[in-house]
């Protein structure tokens, strides 16, 4: 199957076997993948389900159901405070193929970027194309922008760990157990986290880590976080 063409649907596009394709799909399929009626695609509801389907013209025959074993065994959130330009879209991108499971935007207090509601549907246009293209079985979720007070109480994870570049803390590798079936990691800005910010996040119940001894740019740490939490679980 892997030389399938893949698109994510919504589960209500779904009416016993067939699939009622949205016109966008229908130019992706027919225009952009020129696929003909007849030809076989993938379709999953970014929520864990996969199918073969068939083309017919406004619709799909749905064929089979496919398993699909491409998930991690661990639920990971990412609280990213928001780089400035369009870094968060590399993010968003490298972090889905790694496996996250949701992605939240922080604004913190050296945070630039004020992200109007177009952005967050670019993200989660991102976000289902990543998942397509590495043959995830769930698309992640990408939460509304959120200010940091409010992401260090967000979450009542046991496992929570906020990375630090500067300041004698364990290294990632060295906290996170392959045992934990949710975590939840944070990244900061340019410039770094605060002293305040890292205070609060302690007293919230954060572990600060960190990713090496390397200064990392905001857009390469949270892709280096979840290559190296991806790792442990895939050994």
């Amino acid at each position: 199957m892997a030389q399938l063409q893949r698109i994510a649907i919504a589960p209500a596009q779904i009416e016993e076997n067939l699939i009622t394709l949205t016109k966008e799909q229908q130019h992706y399929l027919g225009r952009v993948l020129r696929l003909r009626a007849g030809d076989r695609f993938i379709a999953m509801d970014g929520q864990g389900k996969w199918w073969l389907a068939q083309l017919e013209s406004e619709q799909a025959q749905i064929l089979e159901t496919l398993t699909v074993e491409t998930e991690l065994a661990i639920a990971i959130t990412l609280m990213v405070a928001l780089p400035k330009g369009n870094g968060f879209d590399e993010i968003v991108r490298y972090c889905t193929e790694l496996g996250v499971t949701c992605i939240a935007p922080v604004l913190s207090e050296r945070t630039l970027l004020n992200p109007s509601p177009q952005k967050l549907e670019r993200w989660r246009r991102i976000a289902t194309e990543a998942a397509e293209q590495s043959e995830r079985a769930f698309v992640p979720t990408i939460l509304e922008p959120i200010a940091f007070s409010a992401a260090m109480t967000a979450s009542q994870a046991t496992h929570r760990y906020i990375c630090e570049a500067r300041g004698d803390y364990p290294h990632l590798n060295n906290v996170v157990k392959n045992d934990s079936r949710e975590i939840v990691i944070a990244t900061g800005p340019e410039g770094g986290w605060t002293e305040t910010e890292i205070e609060n996040a302690i007293a919230s119940g954060y572990q600060p880590v960190s990713l090496g001894r390397r200064i990392l740019r905001a857009v390469t740490a949270p892709v280096v976080a979840l290559t190296l939490i991806s790792a442990i679980y895939e050994v």
